[in-house]
């Protein structure tokens, strides 16, 4: 099975005027800074009754879950953009998103028979193991109270979105059977970078057994591009140039 994770790069183009080659540095995380108070815009997204919160099923429900995803991004986003430091909290909510795409935290964080005080002593947990800023783990908290924990792989996905159009971001992802050097990734990012003409590219990995070996990019609109230069694809034509019809196997 493939596992996606991040890595760590992320490679930018110096916002001044300059003929040097882009350089690929780890993202440092900014000064954290103490909220004394839940950010009003965050406030402001508490539905006005329980009601609002049900599920709802088809296409209506799919696409009010779009919406509530947004907004919550969106108001995370403006947070992130105050306090400068957009990098960390995307950082963050990746922490965060892959910590609840563990169903057994699903589970409990939709339990409605524990107690609140429970949840919030298991949310100051995530929030500690993973070293999240204070406006993050205000805003998980108020996942939490408004029972809205179900869409954080959506809200984690339109925050994403969000960073990568303010910061000119371009995402490849790259599958390869074994961890690429950090030289490697540089490499790609880079050719990443001058196909895109972004001003910064992230990588994401993946480990795909099934390529046999070398590695594939896709990158674009939702995925749209894809570079195939693994040893599958190289037997996969050399498969399809060979007739075996007239070869019959002695018994």
């Amino acid at each position: 099975m493939a596992a996606l994770r991040l890595s760590p790069f992320a490679l930018r183009r110096d916002t001044a005027p300059s003929s040097s080659v882009p350089s690929v540095a780890v993202p440092v995380s900014s000064s954290l800074r103490i909220l004394s108070s839940i950010p009003r815009r965050l406030r402001s997204l508490r539905p006005a009754s329980r009601s609002s919160r049900r599920p709802r099923r088809g296409a209506a429900g799919a696409a009010m879950m779009d919406t509530a995803a947004s907004s919550y991004a969106n108001a995370l986003c403006d947070v992130a953009q105050s306090n400068d430091s957009l990098e960390a909290t995307v950082t963050d909510m990746e922490k965060v998103e892959k910590v609840f795409a563990d169903p057994a935290v699903q589970s409990f964080f939709s339990n409605p028979v524990l107690a609140p005080e429970r949840k919030a002593e298991v949310v100051k947990e995530i929030c500690a193991s993973c070293e999240l800023q204070p406006h993050t783990a205000n805003f998980l908290n108020i996942l939490v109270d408004m029972r809205r924990t179900d869409i954080i792989k959506e809200i984690a996905k339109e925050f994403e979105a969000s960073y990568n159009r303010i910061t000119n971001t371009e995402v490849a992802v790259v599958s390869s059977v074994v961890a690429l050097e950090s030289q490697d990734l540089a490499q790609i990012a880079q050719a990443v970078q001058k196909l895109t003409g972004a001003k910064n590219v992230r990588i994401k990995t993946v480990l795909d057994p099934s390529l046999i070996a070398g590695f594939t990019i896709r990158y674009g609109p939702s995925g749209s591009k894809f570079i195939d230069m693994s040893v599958k694809k190289q037997l996969d034509e050399i498969a399809s140039q060979l007739d075996f019809s007239s070869i019959s196997l002695v018994q």
